[in-house]
C-alpha cells in the first residue's frame, strides 16, 4: 500500500485551511502565523489542539448499502467523527440509509440535520461544500467527476471501486490524485482485500520469492446473479437506469469492471502493480438476455500477457444455478499460492507456509487506517494502484465487446467515452438504448 508522504505545498495558507478543515474549529480563534504553510492534513490536527476541539465533519455521496456501511466503518473509526451531510440521486435511498445508520452502534454519531441531506445529481458538490472527509459511494461513472470536486475542495476522501469505466475516466483520477498528493490530502480506495491483514502476508510472502518467479496467475469470480429492481411505469428512462446501475456500462462499467476488479487487483498486485503488454477475450449473454437487465454481458473470460511472458487469466461470471468460485492462484518456478486460503505448496503439494492469525475486518481496516493518515498528518494515496486495477478491467472488458486483442498504450490512451450524448446536470436525460461496441443489444 502507498503511504508516501508528500511535501507540502508553499502556497497553503490559514485560508486554504478554514475551507477544508473543521468547521467546528472555531476560525476566529486562529492567527495567520499558526497555520500559515501546512497542509490540509497537518492543519486538521494541529486545530484539535487550537480550537478545543477535534471533531471531523464527514459527508456521505451515494447512499446505498455500500454506502451505508461505509459511513457506519468511517465513524467506528474515529470515536470524533461526525456524519453531518449525505446525498444520493433518490430521497428514498437517502432516508432508508439515514435511519440504518441511527440504529448502528454509531447512531449517536449520526448527526445530520435535515438541511444537510440533499437529493440529486448536484448533491456531491453540496455535501462537499460543508465537510472535511467525504466517502463517494455512487455508481462508478460518477467517481471522476466527484473525486475531482472533492480533491479540489481541498477535502480527504475515500472512493469506492472501479474509479472509472472508461479510459478518459481513469487518466481524470490520475490527474486528480496528483493534485491530491500536492495538497497533501488522503484517497483510500475501496479495492478493500490491500487492507486485509491475510492477503498483505501472503503477497509479502510472493514478492520475497517463496513461489520463486511469478509464472501464471489464475483469477476467477464466478458468482450468481445481483439485485434487479423492476421497473415502475412512472420512472423515465434515466430513472430506471439509475435505480438498476449495475446493468449498464456507462454507469457500472460492466460486472467485470464493477465486480470483477477485485480479482483483478490481486493480479495487479501480483505483478507489483506492473502492466500488462495487452489483452484477448471472449464474453456475452447467456441468461441475461431480457430487457430488465440492461445491456451488459454476464460473462468474460481474459488473458492478459505481461512483458516477462506471464500471463494473467481471468474469468467472470454472474449466471444463477451455476457453481461459485470465488478464488485466486498465482504460479510460480517453486510451487503455487491458494491466494484465498493463504497458503503456499511445493512442486510436490506439500504446504510451505500459512497464514494463520485472525484478521481484522478489512472494510474497517481501511477506514481505521484513513483516519489515523489524517490524524497524523501523513496522508495515504492509493492513486497508483486503483487507478491501473480499474484499467486492467476496462481493458478486458473492451476486448471481450470487440473481439480484438487490446494493448495497454491502446486502452490508456482510448478516446471512447461512455457518457451519453445527452448527459447533462438538471431533468434526467435519456442516454442512448445501445452504447458503443453493444448495438447488437437494443
Amino acid at each position: 500500500m502507498n503511504t508516501e508522504k508528500t511535501s507540502t505545498p508553499a502556497s497553503t495558507t490559514r485560508r486554504d485551511f478554514i475551507k477544508s478543515s473543521s468547521a467546528a474549529v472555531a476560525a476566529s480563534t486562529l492567527t495567520g502565523s499558526v497555520f500559515a504553510g501546512t497542509s490540509p492534513s497537518a492543519a486538521l490536527q494541529s486545530s484539535v489542539f487550537a480550537a478545543g476541539s477535534d471533531e471531523i465533519r464527514v459527508g456521505l455521496v451515494g447512499c446505498g448499502g455500500r454506502g451505508t456501511g461505509a459511513a457506519a466503518q468511517a465513524l467506528a473509526a474515529d470515536k470524533n467523527a461526525r456524519l453531518v451531510a449525505m446525498g444520493d440521486t433518490f430521497y428514498d435511498h437517502l432516508d432508508k440509509s439515514y435511519k440504518n445508520l441511527k440504529k448502528n452502534p454509531v447512531g449517536e454519531q449520526v448527526q445530520v440535520d435535515a438541511d444537510h441531506k440533499f437529493v440529486g445529481f448536484d448533491s456531491y458538490q453540496k455535501v462537499i461544500d460543508c465537510v472535511d472527509v467525504v466517502l463517494l459511494t455512487t455508481p462508478p461513472h460518477f467517481r471522476p467527476m466527484q473525486l475531482r470536486a472533492a480533491i479540489e475542495a481541498g477535502k480527504h476522501v475515500f472512493a469506492e471501486k472501479p474509479v472509472a469505466v472508461d479510459a478518459p475516466g481513469v487518466r481524470s483520477v490520475m490527474e486528480t490524485c496528483k493534485l491530491a498528493k500536492e495538497k497533501n490530502l488522503s484517497i483510500v480506495s475501496g479495492l478493500c482485500w490491500r487492507y486485509h491483514q491475510g492477503m498483505r502476508e501472503t503477497f509479502k510472502q510472493i514478492h520475497e520469492g517463496a513461489v520463486g518467479d511469478v509464472m501464471a496467475i489464475q483469477c476467477s469470480y464466478n458468482t450468481r446473479g445481483l439485485w434487479m429492481f423492476k421497473r415502475e411505469p412512472e420512472w423515465s428512462d434515466m430513472e430506471w437506469q439509475m435505480r438498476n446501475w449495475l446493468y449498464f456500462t456507462w454507469l457500472s462499467g460492466d460486472f467485470n469492471t464493477e465486480q470483477h476488479v477485485h480479482s483483478l487487483d490481486k493480479m495487479a498486485w501480483t505483478m507489483n502493480d506492473q502492466t500488462p503488454i495487452s489483452c484477448s477475450g471472449t464474453g456475452g449473454r447467456q441468461t441475461r438476455t431480457g430487457k430488465e437487465y440492461g445491456h451488459i454481458y454476464d460473462h468474460f473470460a481474459i488473458v492478459y500477457e505481461y512483458p516477462n511472458g506471464v500471463k494473467g487469466f481471468s474469468r467472470c461470471r454472474q449466471q444463477d444455478g451455476c457453481a461459485v468460485d470465488v478464488s485466486d492462484h498465482v504460479f510460480g518456478t517453486k510451487g503455487r499460492v491458494d491466494v484465498f486460503k493463504h497458503r503456499i505448496y511445493d512442486p510436490k503439494g506439500e504446504k510451505t507456509w500459512q497464514f494463520r492469525d485472525k484478521s481484522k475486518n478489512m472494510y474497517q481496516v481501511e477506514h481505521d487506517e484513513f483516519f489515523e493518515s489524517i490524524r497524523s498528518g501523513n496522508p495515504i494515496n492509493n492513486g497508483d494502484y486503483m487507478t491501473k486495477s480499474t484499467m486492467l478491467a476496462i481493458m478486458g472488458r473492451m476486448a471481450a465487446y470487440t473481439g480484438k486483442s487490446i494493448t495497454w498504450d491502446e486502452a490508456m490512451n482510448s478516446q471512447e467515452d461512455l457518457t451519453p450524448a445527452s448527459y447533462e446536470w438538471g431533468p434526467m436525460p435519456v442516454p442512448p438504448v445501445a452504447m458503443p461496441g453493444i448495438t447488437a443489444f437494443k
